[in-house]
């Protein structure tokens, strides 16, 4: 009896975990240059890219006008 239903529910259970494995070898993208893509697109969209390069660019601009500020001081 015991050893029955043990056999059941490892039965149940082998069948549910071969219907997961089946869904998730499905993949939603064509190639990988299409993943790629959906996955630099939503690295953008959670801001790794980008933010840091403009921080860059206006600190040296803001250095750039402060040295220059600083040499017409300096000069008049």
């Amino acid at each position: 009896m015991w050893l029955t239903s043990r056999c059941a529910s490892d039965f149940a259970s082998l069948e549910i975990a071969a219907q997961r494995a089946g869904t998730a070898l499905a993949c939603p993208f064509a190639s990988s240059a299409e993943f790629e893509a959906a996955n630099i697109a939503a690295k953008r969209a959670a801001g790794v890219y980008g933010p840091k390069r403009h921080r860059r660019q206006a600190l040296r601009a803001a250095i750039a006008v402060a040295m220059l500020i600083l040499l017409f001081t300096v000069l008049s």
